[in-house]
């Protein structure tokens, strides 16, 4: 099996679907000789903020001199961002061998009638790397709420961290922030301590306090009221927190509260110091989040998507973002794109729509229409890469080009 063959093979499980549940991942670690019986870990879980926290938090490790494995998810430029260690991507080879074996183990599952899904089939993939590579720790990052999800296999981890909670995928995880906090805090085992943060929903952090409690999990809920901004721009933030100051290379407010909950949750950690959390958070870099490119004109590259995420975004242009602002959106149809755009577009003189290379992708000309309230010069170009051009083509060098909506965008432009 060589790496396209891996990704086309992890890709084609798609087909089976999304199927919260533990039995199918149990039963495919144990044809593996369950890997994640011998790491330690830290997990991840939340609506916004998963993907930072977790670099942040691996960073830091890594800082500490530990062997650091981190499993994330969507990627952006490459499957292999999926499994790093130490910040460096799975190898393409190493992929290849790795699903190579999850698909042996998974045919002999398919004999006694069990079908891992895609996200079972690469967690497996994970574990077993980071196992045979004597990492130290594994921060994961869920894919899906928490209680169900794949990643909720492993063991008590040292710390769980539960970033910011919003309505989401509420056809699977419920319609009422308790239920979607609830399966949240699902990742909260005893032994285990939980991070938030003072800014999380009343609701939700009612819900993660009561599931601790019982669960005979301390809980630290960091005060991100207590942070201080020193100095802010569109590529790096200065700030201090209980006397100490630390500066990340991430724009917005919510990355100051994610960087607050990531400072506790690191505190919870043998073996890291100050030092090394002030070196692992200045360190962390974010693909496609927010992501500043220099260049005449520049781009901010920002894959979110949902309401949350554009009104972060929003904050940012509004606040650092040069006058002139030509857009290239492209969105999934199964995301609330009229929220989105309403949110975003303002700060834009000029759109162009596009469609990324994804089956749930929505019509440009679908977009376009959903953007007729903002006052917004609006294009459709089919084609993401002509789209880039045209908008480059369009914006003075003082300008910016915004490239946004989707993960899967940003993977057909900058691949």
């Amino acid at each position: 099996m060589n790496y396209q063959e891996a990704v086309d093979y992890i890709h084609s499980l798609l087909a089976f679907g999304i199927k919260p549940g533990l039995e199918r991942i149990r039963a495919l670690l144990a044809v593996l000789g369950n890997p994640q019986n011998d790491l330690r870990f830290v997990h991840v879980a939340g609506t916004n903020g998963k993907g930072s926290t977790s670099t942040m938090l691996a960073c830091i490790l890594k800082a500490a001199g530990y062997k650091t494995g981190l499993f994330t998810s969507p990627y952006v430029f490459s499957f292999c961002e999926r499994i790093q260690i130490n910040n460096e991507n799975i190898p393409e080879d190493a992929l290849a061998c790795v699903v190579a074996r999850v698909k042996a183990a998974i045919e002999t599952l398919n004999a006694d009638g069990i079908v891992p899904t895609e996200f079972e089939a690469i967690t497996a993939a994970a574990l077993l790397y980071f196992k045979e590579q004597n990492c130290d720790y594994a921060v994961m990052e869920v894919g899906l709420g928490g209680r169900f999800d794949s990643t909720n296999i492993i063991p008590a981890p040292e710390v769980c961290v539960i970033t910011s909670i919003s309505l989401d995928h509420t056809k699977i995880l419920g319609d009422t922030i308790e239920q979607i906090a609830s399966e949240k805090a699902g990742i909260l085992k005893r032994g285990s301590a939980c991070v938030t943060t003072t800014r999380q929903d009343p609701t939700a952090l009612s819900v993660i306090r009561d599931t601790a409690k019982k669960q005979g999990c301390a809980l630290c809920v960091a005060d991100a009221n207590a942070a201080q901004v020193l100095s802010e721009s569109l590529t790096e933030t200065v700030f201090s927190y209980q006397g100490e100051t630390y500066t990340i290379h991430l724009s917005g407010q919510h990355q100051i509260e994610n960087a607050v909950g990531v400072v506790e949750a690191a505190k919870q950690i043998a073996g890291v110091t100050q030092a090394h959390i002030r070196e692992g958070l200045q360190n962390t870099v974010m693909r496609g989040r927010m992501e500043y490119r220099a260049g005449t004109p520049p781009m901010l590259l920002d894959g979110g998507h949902n309401p949350e995420c554009a009104e972060a975004l929003s904050a940012v242009l509004n606040r650092f973002a040069p006058q002139n602002i030509t857009a290239v959106i492209g969105m999934m149809a199964d995301k609330d794109a009229a929220k989105y755009l309403k949110t975003v577009l303002p700060a834009c003189k000029a759109v162009y729509f596009t469609k990324p290379s994804n089956p749930r992708a929505a019509e440009p000309a679908m977009l376009q229409g959903l953007a007729d309230s903002v006052n917004v010069k609006s294009f459709t170009e089919s084609n993401p890469k002509s789209a880039l051009k045209h908008a480059i083509d369009a914006t003075p060098q003082e300008g910016l080009v915004l490239v946004c909506g989707s993960f899967y965008l940003l993977s057909d432009l900058f691949h």
